[in-house]
């Protein structure tokens, strides 16, 4: 077997009646690279979590060989959190599965990447080549190798498994489609149908589309906002104020635009807005309290893989050249210019730039490892679409016509591609349903697996 399962050990989560759960902590041996797995080792964490039962006879043994749903979490770059804190798995255990919660390679417990650990590597060249071991192709196949050791005692036709996707990790469903299909049972995406192009420039020209909406919305809800943003970007232009992680620069005050595409994000982004503005009309500087708070909705550098291989993630034997960065130089409406008296200034979304390596300290130490995969080709096909249009697994896809990071045309026009696919289809949610309305996201999925042709 490809990986090795090294410790186990279980506990308890307490909880109402049917929110009592058993969580199992894991960690694996992988490979860093399957194509040449003698040249390292990863160490990869997951928690498994079932119903905690406590039979009145101890002797009775619990049967654990219940079908398994493995949870791919959004990104690149976030690990998962307790089991405990997502409000799918009550819906999900309630439908017999057992849940495995993966943090990716690089994430969370699973080595994780940081400019420290990713030092060890050597040079700028050994950094970036690592990196790009930490793809979706990769982490299909660390789910591959890991379903070997848990299935392993199951009856040959049970050693398969179910998967679910949110955002990036519907990303990887798909590639996991195309590369292994011979180990899933069903796969569920949300918010996660991933454009099938070669490099990033057709998602982005989109994405910033939807962006510029957001930020209509946004204003159109907060027009008071206007001059406040403009006053906060006069003041970070003439004063270079530190950060715990790096400096809050005029670009970076903008990148907080990332919160609009959640559940809730246009009214956290204009908290944050009234908070800094009024800091500068009572003390004329911003106080420790507020930049804490805008300093914990960046996370660039807690989450590294995330901004090194976020544009790569689209890439297929092309490079991606720092696309985002590129585009934003043409839309007027991104362009920070704090004297205009009347122009609203645009918030940016998801995208990475350039200038986030020189206003976060952790990013600046990886910058020339970045600049090398920014402008690499070679990067694997992640996507086998003869596969995908012959598919045969079952496919259960949520997606959000108003979905600010994976875009609704794209995602449609994948879905079209993906034989035997069931789509639900809303504008009512926004990208982080799973989390923000998981009951009724997960009473949609299961409804398109159980229903029967009409």
């Amino acid at each position: 077997m490809a990986a090795r399962l090294v410790e186990k050990h279980c506990h308890n989560v307490p909880g109402s009646y049917f929110r009592k759960l058993r969580v199992t902590e894991l960690f694996f041996d992988v490979p860093v690279d399957y194509h040449k797995p003698n040249d390292g080792r990863l160490r990869l964490f997951a928690r498994s979590v079932t119903r905690w039962n406590n039979p009145i006879d101890s002797s009775t043994k619990e049967d654990t060989k219940l079908p398994w749903l493995v949870y791919l979490q959004g990104g690149p770059g976030f690990g998962c959190g307790p089991p405990q804190n997502y409000g799918f798995v009550e819906p999900a255990l309630s439908k017999g599965y057992q849940i495995l919660f993966l943090d990716q390679r690089g994430t969370g417990l699973s080595s994780t990447v940081t400019a420290g650990t990713l030092a060890r590597q050597g040079d700028a060249i050994k950094q970036a080549e690592y990196l790009k071991k930490f793809r979706a192709d990769s982490i299909v196949r660390d789910c591959e190798a890991i379903r070997e050791i848990l299935t392993q005692e199951y009856p040959a036709d049970q050693r398969i498994w179910s998967i679910i996707g949110q955002s990036f990790g519907g990303f990887c469903a798909a590639s996991y489609l195309s590369l292994s299909p011979e180990g899933l049972r069903e796969a569920f995406t949300c918010g996660g149908l991933p454009p099938l192009t070669d490099n990033p420039e057709p998602v982005y020209r989109r994405t910033f589309q939807k962006v510029i909406e957001r930020n209509e919305a946004y204003y159109a809800k907060f027009p008071e906002d206007v001059a406040r943003v403009r006053l906060i970007m006069q003041h970070l232009e003439a004063n270079r104020i530190p950060l715990p992680s790096g400096w809050l620069t005029p670009a970076r005050f903008q990148q907080l635009g990332i919160m609009m595409g959640f559940h809730g994000g246009l009214d956290s982004l204009h908290d944050l807005v009234l908070r800094a503005w009024h800091d500068l009309e009572i003390f004329g500087e911003f106080t420790d309290p507020t930049l804490a708070l805008i300093d914990g909705h960046g996370g660039m550098d807690k989450n590294i893989i995330y901004a090194v291989l976020h544009e790569a993630i689209y890439c297929q034997n092309e490079s991606s050249s720092w696309t985002a960065d590129r585009l934003r130089k043409e839309i007027p409406q991104f362009q920070i210019n704090a004297g205009d008296s009347v122009s609203p200034i645009y918030f940016t979304g998801e995208m990475i730039f350039k200038d986030m390596f020189d206003s976060y300290t952790e990013l600046s130490r990886i910058k020339d490892a970045a600049e090398i995969l920014a402008r690499t080709k070679e990067w694997s096909t992640l996507y086998n679409i003869d596969q995908l249009r012959n598919n045969k697994v079952p496919v259960y896809s949520a997606t959000y016509i108003d979905d600010m990071y994976v875009h609704f045309d794209l995602a449609s026009e994948t879905a079209a591609k993906i034989g035997g696919l069931k789509h639900f289809i809303t504008n009512t949610m926004y990208h982080d349903a799973l989390r923000s309305k998981s009951g009724e996201v997960m009473r949609q999925l299961f409804s398109l697996r159980d229903d029967c042709l009409d």
